[in-house]
Formats: C-alpha cells, sequence, structure tokens
C-alpha cells in the first residue's frame, strides 16, 4: 500500500518508515510555523514599542485581513503530510468587491478560518517548534558534542554516535504531531471532503437497500411466476401431438420462457448475487470467477467470521468491476484473484498478464471503484505499465 498522509507511512512498519521521506517532510512542515513565529515576534515588538492595547487591535487586523491568506497556505502546506485531495470551502463569490465580500461574511467557513488564524498566530506555532525542539534537541546535542571547545575527541566522539543512533527516534513523535496537526487541520479547513464521504455513504448504504429489496421482489415474485410458467408450457408440451402446429408453437413458448427465466436469474445475480448473502465473498468471487470469459484463478482465505456486510459488498463489486475491466481492455490470457485479511484489513489483489496501461482517468470504471472505496474507508492502487502486467491492489477496513 502506498502511504497517503504521515500517520498511514508510520503504521507502514519502522524500516520502511524510516527510508521513507515522511519523517522529513514531517520536519519540514512543523519548521514552516517559524512564519508564525515571527508573526508573533512582531506583535510582541509592537506591544513593547505602543502597549498591549494596539498590539492586541494590530493582532485582529492582521488576523481578520490575512485569515484567507493563511488558510490557503495551510491548505497548500498539508499537502507536505497529507496527499489526499484538498478543496477550497467556500461557495464562488459573485462579481466585485463588495459582494465578495458578502459572501464571505455570510460563510461559515470564513470565520473558521479566523479562529483558526488566532489560534495559529498565538498558540499553535509554540507546538510545532516546541516538539521539533524537544524531539531533535537531544540527539543534535549529542552529535554536536566533539564540536564544543571543552570536549575532548575521545569524549565526544562516543556521545556522536550515541546522538546518530537515537536520531531516527526523534521521527516518531515529530510525524505523529504532523500527522495529527494536519488531521485537525483537514477538519477546520476542509471540511467538505468529510461531508462527502458522509453524504456518499448514506447514498450508497440507501441504494443497496433498495437493491436488496429489488432483489428480494425479484427472486420471490417474477422469478417464481417463470417457474410456474415454463414448468406448465412443459407438461402441455406432453399432452400434444407430436409433430403438429401447436405443438410446435407451444415447444417455442417453452423455449422462449425458459430463455427469459435464465435472463431473470443472471439480472437477479447481478443486482445482488445470492450466493453472497448466503456462503460468503470467497464463495461469490468463485462464481464471478468462473463465469469470466478470461480464466481466472482465485485465491482467497477468509476467517472463519464472516466479513461485516459492507466490506464484503464492496469486495465483491471491486472483483467484478476489476475482472468486467479485465475482459473488456486488457487482452490478457489469464488472471489470478488473491485475498487476505491482515490486521483487521481485507487486501485483494487482482493481476492479469494483459498489454497494461490502464488509466483511471480513461473511463474505465477505476474512478468508480476508488468512488466506492472511499465509501468504506479503503484504499486502492494500481501498476499497470504499458506491456502489462496490470496489478490492483485494494484495502478494506474490516472493523
Amino acid at each position: 500500500m502506498i502511504a497517503r498522509t504521515a500517520l498511514e507511512a508510520m503504521a507502514s512498519g519502522p524500516l520502511r518508515f524510516l527510508a521513507s521521506s515522511w519523517p522529513w517532510r514531517s520536519l519540514a512542515y512543523l519548521l514552516i510555523s517559524l512564519a508564525m513565529a515571527l508573526v508573533a515576534a512582531l506583535l510582541v515588538h509592537t506591544a513593547y514599542l505602543f502597549g498591549v492595547p494596539v498590539a492586541v487591535l494590530a493582532g485582529l487586523v492582521f488576523t481578520m485581513v490575512a485569515a484567507l491568506g493563511l488558510a490557503r497556505f495551510e491548505r497548500w502546506r498539508l499537502r507536505l503530510v497529507d496527499l489526499g485531495p484538498v478543496r477550497d470551502p467556500h461557495r464562488r463569490a459573485g462579481p466585485g468587491p463588495r459582494a465578495w465580500l458578502a459572501t464571505r461574511l455570510r460563510e461559515q467557513a470564513t470565520w473558521r478560518e479566523f479562529g483558526f488564524g488566532v489560534v495559529s498566530v498565538t498558540a499553535l506555532w509554540w507546538i510545532d517548534l516546541g516538539l521539533v525542539t524537544l524531539g531533535m534537541g537531544l540527539p543534535v546535542m549529542l552529535i554536536t558534542a566533539p564540536l564544543q571547545p571543552s570536549a575532548s575527541p575521545a569524549a565526544g566522539l562516543p556521545l556522536s554516535i550515541l546522538g546518530l543512533l537515537t536520531l531516527p527516534l526523534a521521527a516518531y513523535p515529530i510525524t505523529a504531531w504532523a500527522g495529527a496537526r494536519a488531521t485537525i487541520i483537514r477538519a477546520v479547513l476542509a471540511p467538505r471532503e468529510a461531508e462527502i464521504i458522509r453524504s456518499r455513504a448514506r447514498l450508497v448504504d440507501a441504494f443497496e437497500t433498495e437493491r436488496r429489496r429489488i432483489e428480494r421482489d425479484l427472486h420471490d415474485g417474477a422469478q417464481q411466476r417463470l417457474v410456474a410458467l415454463t414448468m406448465k408450457l412443459g407438461l402441455a408440451r406432453l399432452d400434444l401431438p407430436p409433430g403438429s402446429a401447436v405443438a410446435a408453437q407451444v415447444a417455442e413458448a417453452h423455449e422462449e420462457a425458459r430463455n427469459a427465466l435464465a435472463e431473470l436469474r443472471e439480472l437477479i445475480r447481478g443486482v445482488h448475487p445470492q450466493v453472497l448473502t448466503d456462503r460468503g465473498l470467497a464463495a461469490a468471487v468463485d462464481d464471478v470467477a468462473g463465469r469470466s470469459p478470461v480464466p481466472v484463478d482465485v485465491d482467497i482465505l477468509l476467517p472463519a467470521v464472516r466479513l461485516p456486510p459492507q466490506a464484503e459488498v464492496t469486495a465483491y463489486y471491486v472483483v467484478s468491476e476489476a475482472l468486467t475491466n479485465v475482459a473488456k481492455h486488457s487482452a490478457a490470457t489469464r488472471c489470478r484473484v488473491r485475498g487476505r485479511v491482515v490486521r483487521g484489513v481485507l487486501v485483494l489483489e487482482i493481476r492479469d498478464d494483459g498489454r497494461g496501461g490502464a488509466d483511471p482517468a480513461a473511463g474505465t470504471g477505476l474512478s468508480g471503484l476508488a468512488d466506492r472505496l472511499a465509501v468504506a474507508e479503503g484504499t486502492m492502487s494500481l501498476a499497470s505499465p504499458v506491456g502489462g502486467p496490470t496489478v490492483l491492489e485494494v484495502e478494506i477496513p474490516c472493523g
């Protein structure tokens, strides 16, 4: 899995985390708060020269004027430790400064940004720089021990080596705070992302409920009527003289009814596969793989306890859509589906030996998969070089 946030990078394992750029990105993210420290120093200097009331007034004016600019700066800065999309929460304002100001003052986002500006200038930078100082202070002090005028090289060299050994430990508190800070910033300055995901989740839940209702009505209503009609037509054929015109017409009607029943069963399976409800994800993937025009090897090992329904449904439709893409676009001769549950996360890998070059922006259904996974808080990574192979890896939380 490719880490998209600093907190995800910390969970990827010590060696992989320390060898990545995430500790340095987190350090740079926090050190940018030196700009806020400079603003705070200017306000303190203003208080020294002109008095505290003037400094407070200057701080409020500065925060009000710079609120939007500071928020944009923070959203840009967020990309250092959070690679997810960050949208501007403001609505489009009308033409002219008066319309723009009226629109901005009516929006909750403007006042959130103003409050954030006050907190950022007065307090938040203290935490950022203080944690960097605490995390890096001791390792840097030990590393520079041989450079101290009073230290002898014999005594300073072991301390310097000890400092180098403890330096990786500083990466964890720095990255942890950078990741937590980025989560707070996203919640305050870009709340629309969370609102979109919640709204999308409600729509998907309602869609799944309606899908199950349609499947149940088709299964218990129309399918049963077609089964009864097929049986009656079959019995009627037995009572008619062989070779007669009526027998031929009844035989034709019987065949059409059987075809309609087969198509209806296929439709029901597409609406919501009964095998997924009855036997679980592994059996449902075996079923969809068996109907694929490209030969598919299925290797799914799941715990005895069933996965949550949302995880199962999401995983099934991801595999179904992926195999459809393989059949339509890849020119593959073989495909493999592998699934495991690792530390409470369902990991699926769909690999084919096709021509590669899959692009989520090309309208092959991959963007729809990403949206569906986002609702279930899942992630997707795709490797598809030209010439193949194509490997789609999906992670779906099962908690």
